[in-house]
């Protein structure tokens, strides 16, 4: 049996292996947001968003670690590109909700089918390795 500096050293070189791969596979994604005419801060802000709810800018501050005048720009910068706006929140007039627009949901929705689409290099790893590491990633929170 192992002991648990075996297990750590293991898990160590998982996650670098891991996080090659992310870091591998960033030009593609860096790529797809460029093409859609966004800075990476505005696609998070993006996939942060919907077109119905709406968040306060006090939530989208806290979701984006930032403070409130970096969350107002980038909200100001994705509504510039008309894919968000500000509306009176229902039960407090005082408070603004950021929600997209028709052109916010749409460019999402590409946004994220051109994220999930699968990188080539997973596909040159044969159908019993793609399911074993399945099982063992649907085992991971996330």
């Amino acid at each position: 049996m192992a002991d648990d500096s075996d297990k750590t050293t293991v898990a160590e070189q998982v996650w670098r292996s891991m996080f090659g791969f992310i870091m591998h596979t960033r030009p593609r994604r860096d790529a797809v947001i460029a093409e859609l005419g966004l800075t990476p801060t505005e696609a998070k802000a993006l996939d942060s968003l919907d077109g119905e709810t709406g968040r306060t800018m006090k939530e989208l501050a806290a979701e984006w670690s930032c403070d409130a005048s970096t969350a107002t720009w980038t909200v100001d910068r994705l509504e510039r590109l008309h894919m968000a706006e500000r509306r009176p929140h229902p039960q407090d007039r005082r408070v603004r909700l950021v929600v997209l627009t028709p052109l916010g949901v749409t460019t999402k929705n590409e946004m994220t089918r051109e994220m999930n689409t699968t990188p080539p290099e997973l596909l040159e790893l044969d159908e019993e390795e793609l399911r074993a590491l399945r099982a063992l990633l649907s085992r991971l929170p996330g």
